[in-house]
């Protein structure tokens, strides 16, 4: 016993100093509900406690990624994780030119955008990171692991054949920077609790059959990895800065050695969060609100007339003594709409806050904005939270055209597309498989990160299975008519019913060219836009030879470039 309690002591101490000299501040009494629970339990309230959070519009990401992901010598600079280029912000919801808006747990493997399971994990910037667009499009939706012969390598991000045991039926894995491998460990420990509830599509990493979550030779890796690569500087600062916006943290940050209770080997134990020196106490102080705090900016970003959009903001209070006084005040304050304007102190002081639902529905064309005032309570003052939106005139889509896949070798192959002519957020697949032996169809649905993306990579396909897609755009809550149907047969034939129809097939050491007629002059690019190749005439059966690698390949009949890997 006496040990027992020496050793409690000690990784106490040894926490309770990382803590402190990481700088973060956690609010007295947040981590009060894991405090004590163990396995399963201690999992469960991990889940209650990350999934209250400040659900954010995914059009406004690139506002908090300017706050979460900046270099702390120079907050201009983007903190990129998949890459050693230099970004920098330039400020607004337009991004950073070059790069994608990353979800560092695909989002195809629970669906995206999607109202079935809900907004939360599609938005949630504990798992979203700027990155650099040629290293997103060779991860693809791939899981993690360790690559033993990469296609892909940056410097900073590696894609290629995982090593034995690793990726889950997956032919490819994404090996981040050593820098990294803790940061997405820990992502992925919080995403598994997060999102326990979600049913997963792709399981290379997670298990819809286990409490878990995560699945054997998952937890084995990312257990390696975060106690490889310790919580740095960088997470706890980002840790704090997503707290001020989306109102909840990533524990696996706070306490480095929560996963090993959980995933790791104390699995079992009892998890005492006062051994990390965080108080679990009842608040004895002041009337405080602890979220929203004053100066909190909700950045709608851009709704269509003739639509709206909702923002649930939680409010989280700690001693209250009176209910809160909810009031929208100054300039379009009749845009926005809350349900209700008082709030009791016990929903406000429970560790899961209340959530208000904050509607934005414009009745006019142009930047909007009012002021949410909170205030009693017991509160000495109150609290102000800026609300910003814009309101734009309703797009008109024109219908896509699909193109046939590419890459169509055995489990994978490519959806393609041409560009839209107008501005447009991100484009929607559309995907139907019938199964020959079971007889069995079934319909899923994938987006895009943005709007610049004109292929879709998928990695599942199995014998006997016959594929179709179409494609749609989307902008500001619009969706065009559905594109032509490409259908890729059991053979691996894809449809060639477009216009200038051209197929590119993978094959050992290069590419096999199918066409209907002959194409004219095409080039090759590396992803360096260096041109490895020019043909004077692309025609029929025609062999390329390639070395390993991403490519692009270039026509003049096309306006659109065909991605190829080359394994």
């Amino acid at each position: 016993m006496i040990h027992n309690r020496l050793h409690r002591w000690v990784i106490a101490l040894v926490a309770l100093m990382a803590w402190m000299g990481a700088g973060a501040t956690i609010p007295a009494g947040y981590y009060t509900s894991l405090d004590g629970k163990s396995g399963q339990a201690l999992k469960d309230a991990i889940h209650e406690l990350a999934l209250r959070h400040t659900t954010l519009s995914y059009g406004s990401l690139w506002i908090y990624f300017a706050e979460t992901d900046c270099q702390a010598e120079d907050h201009s600079k983007v903190w990129d994780m998949y890459s050693n280029k230099t970004y920098y912000f330039r400020g607004g919801t337009s991004g950073v030119y070059g790069m994608h808006k990353e979800h560092s747990m695909p989002k195809s493997w629970w669906g995206g955008y999607d109202e079935t399971q809900g907004y939360a994990g599609y938005t949630d910037i504990n798992h979203l990171y700027p990155s650099d667009g040629d290293a997103n499009m060779a991860k693809s939706n791939y899981p993690l692991g360790e690559v033993s012969n990469p296609f892909f390598d940056n410097g900073a991000t590696r894609v290629g054949s995982p090593k034995s045991g690793q990726g889950g039926g997956s032919n490819s894995v994404f090996e981040p920077d050593d820098r990294y491998k803790g940061d997405f460990a820990r992502t992925y420990f919080y995403m598994a609790c997060a999102y326990q509830h979600y049913t997963w599509r792709y399981t290379y990493m997670m298990t819809n059959n286990s409490w878990k979550s995560l699945n054997d030779w998952s937890i084995d890796l990312l257990c390696r990895w975060a106690r490889n690569d310790a919580v740095s500087d960088k997470e706890v600062d980002r840790n704090e800065a997503v707290q001020k916006h989306q109102n909840n943290r990533n524990p696996f940050i706070d306490f480095p050695e929560l996963f090993e209770y959980i995933w790791g080997n104390r699995q079992g134990q009892v998890f005492y969060v006062s051994d990390a020196g965080v108080d679990t106490t009842s608040y004895t102080g002041e009337p405080e609100l602890v979220a929203p705090v004053q100066g909190t900016v909700l950045d709608f970003g851009e709704v269509a007339l003739g639509k709206s959009l909702d923002y649930t903001l939680y409010i989280k209070g700690r001693g209250l003594n009176n209910p809160l006084t909810l009031q929208l005040y100054r300039y379009d304050y009749e845009m926005f709409s809350i349900p209700v304007t008082t709030v009791s102190r016990t929903a406000a002081n429970s560790a899961e806050g209340y959530p208000l639902k904050i509607t934005y529905t414009p009745t006019s064309i142009g930047d909007h904005t009012a002021r949410l005032l909170i205030l009693d309570g017991g509160l000495t003052g109150s609290v102000g939270v800026e609300l910003r939106a814009r309101c734009l005139a309703a797009p008109t889509l024109t219908q896509l055209e699909a193109l046939p896949a590419t890459n169509v070798n055995g489990n994978d192959y490519v959806a393609n597309w041409r560009a839209a002519n107008e501005e447009v957020d991100y484009y929607v697949i559309t995907r139907t498989i019938y199964n020959k032996d079971s007889g069995e169809t079934r319909t899923e649905t994938f987006s895009t990160d943005d709007g610049n993306t004109t292929s879709y990579i998928f990695n599942d396909r199995q014998t006997g299975e016959t594929h179709t897609y179409y494609v749609q755009s989307y902008r500001l809550g619009y969706m065009s008519d559905p594109s032509n149907v490409i259908t890729i047969d059991m053979s691996g034939i894809t449809g060639i019913e477009a216009d200038k129809p051209l197929q590119v097939l993978t094959m050992e050491g290069g590419i096999l060219i199918k066409c209907s007629e002959d194409v004219g002059q095409a080039s090759i690019y590396n992803l360096a836009g260096q041109e490895v190749l020019r043909i004077d005439n692309l025609k029929d059966d025609m062999v390329i030879e390639l070395p390993r690698g991403i490519y692009l390949l270039k026509t003049a009949t096309s306006r659109t470039a065909w991605k190829i890997a080359i394994r």
